[in-house]
C-alpha cells in the first residue's frame, strides 16, 4: 500500500510540475478544472447516494463552467467579476453556517442534508477553482503553490506530531486517528510557513502580510490551519454517514480526488477573501 501511495504521489507531483511549467496557462487551468470535477463527482456521491445520476452530471457541469470561465479570463480582463466575489463569499458563509456546525454536532449516524450539502459541494468547488485560476493568471504559479503548501504543512505536521505525541482525540466519532496534539502542531506548522514565506516576493504570505501586520499574519495562519483541519474532518463525516472508507478509487493508494483536496476546498475560499476583500 505504501509503495502504491508513493508511486501515485510521484506521478501527481510530476503532472503538477509539468502543467505549472507550461508556457500556456491552459494546462494548469484545465488540470484544476478536472480535479474539481472529479472531487465534485465524489462529493455529490457522498451526499446524493453512490448510484445517483446527478453526481456525474454535476461533475460534467462543473468542468464545463470552469473551462468556459478559463476561456473568458485567458482572453480578457482578469479583474475579479461579481460572480467570483459572490461565490467565494457564499462558500465561506456555507463553511461557517453549515459545514463547521456539522462538525461540532458530530452526528455521524444521521443522514446527510442532501440538498444543502450538495449545494455546498458545487459552490465550494467553483469558488476554489475560481480563486486558484485567478491567482495563477494574476500572480503566477509561486503564489498558488505557496498557498497549497499551507494545506500540505498542516496535514504533514498534524500526522507526524499526532503519531508521536497524540494522546487526546480531536473528533473521535468522526476521525479517531486525529488528535488535539496533532492539530496544534498543524497550526504551528502553518504559522511557521507563513512567517518564513512572507519574506519571499510573489507568495501568498507576502501579499497577506503586506496588507496587515505580522501579528495579523500569525492570527490568519491559525485560522487557515483550523479551516484546513475542518475540511479534512468534514469529508470524514460525509464518508462515515455514507458508510465508505474513501470517496472513490480514482487515485491508487490514496482513494479519491476529494480525499486529497478536502482541506484545499476549505482553505482556498477563505484565503481568497483575506487577500482580495480590500480590492472589492
Amino acid at each position: 500500500m505504501l509503495k502504491q501511495r508513493l508511486i501515485t504521489a510521484v506521478v501527481l507531483l510530476g503532472v503538477l510540475a509539468l502543467v505549472v511549467a507550461a508556457t500556456s496557462p491552459w494546462p494548469f487551468l484545465l488540470f484544476l478544472a478536472l480535479a474539481c470535477a472529479c472531487a465534485g463527482f465524489e462529493w455529490l456521491r457522498l451526499t446524493l447516494g453512490m448510484r445517483s445520476i446527478w453526481a456525474p452530471i454535476g461533475a460534467l457541469a462543473l468542468f464545463a463552467v470552469c473551462a468556459w470561465q478559463a476561456k473568458q479570463w485567458i482572453g480578457g480582463d482578469l479583474t475579479p467579476v461579481l460572480a467570483l466575489q459572490s461565490i467565494v463569499c457564499l462558500a465561506v458563509f456555507l463553511w461557517l453556517a453549515l459545514l463547521l456546525p456539522a462538525l461540532w454536532r458530530a452526528q455521524v449516524s444521521m443522514p446527510t442534508y442532501r440538498l444543502a450539502n450538495s449545494l455546498a459541494a458545487v459552490v465550494t468547488l467553483l469558488a476554489t477553482w475560481g480563486a486558484l485560476a485567478y491567482w495563477y493568471l494574476q500572480h503566477g504559479a509561486l503564489f498558488v503553490v505557496s498557498l497549497l503548501i499551507v494545506v500540505w504543512v498542516a496535514d504533514i505536521a498534524a500526522y507526524f506530531a499526532g503519531r508521536a505525541f497524540g494522546r487526546h482525540k480531536l473528533a473521535p466519532s468522526i476521525s479517531p486517528g486525529k488528535t488535539l496534539e496533532g492539530a496544534f502542531a498543524g497550526v504551528v506548522g502553518v504559522v511557521a510557513w507563513l512567517l518564513m514565506s512572507a519574506h519571499w516576493p510573489q507568495t501568498f504570505a507576502a501579499s497577506l502580510q503586506a496588507q496587515s501586520s505580522w501579528i495579523v499574519l500569525v492570527l490568519m495562519g491559525g485560522l487557515l490551519a483550523v479551516f484546513s483541519i475542518a475540511g479534512d474532518l468534514y469529508e470524514s463525516l460525509l464518508k462515515r454517514r455514507a458508510g465508505v472508507k474513501d470517496s472513490s478509487h480514482l487515485l491508487p493508494g490514496h482513494g479519491g480526488v476529494y480525499d486529497r483536496i478536502d482541506a484545499v476546498v476549505a482553505v482556498v475560499p477563505l484565503g481568497f477573501l483575506l487577500i482580495e476583500w480590500r480590492a472589492w
